[in-house]
């Protein structure tokens, strides 16, 4: 798995488990911390142009509940990728990309596919 890169955040449980479980299979990675580094329209619009919007935002976070109800409304992909950008944990995490592959969350449906990759 050449070229694997992580976007995550370093306080979510979910992304520790992920990039522990992924240490131990001894995967090659790059981990992007999507608050520390901060993120691009360039970062983002390929991964919710992948996954949707839908699946790219997280609508369970404190960072929506938190969002003005105008940004919430007529959500589309170029919408969410303006608001990533400008709110990089409104990102569902972690997201993996690996060439023209992109994996969102981790349960065990993600890491079957991530075996795939490795």
């Amino acid at each position: 798995m050449n070229g694997l890169k992580i976007y995550a955040l370093k306080n979510c449980d979910t992304c520790k488990k992920a990039l522990a479980w992924l240490s131990g299979k001894s995967a090659d990675f790059n981990v992007h911390d999507v608050r520390a580094d901060g993120l691009t329209s360039d970062d983002v619009r390929p991964i919710v142009e992948a996954v949707g919007w839908e699946a790219a935002v997280n609508r369970r976070s404190t960072t929506w509940r938190n969002m003005d109800a105008a940004d919430k409304d007529d959500l589309s992909n170029d919408k969410a990728v303006d608001l990533i950008v400008r709110n990089p944990t409104l990102m569902k995490r972690p997201v993996y990309v690996s060439g023209d592959t992109t994996i969102v969350g981790f349960d065990d449906s993600v890491k079957q596919q991530l075996e795939t990759l490795l």
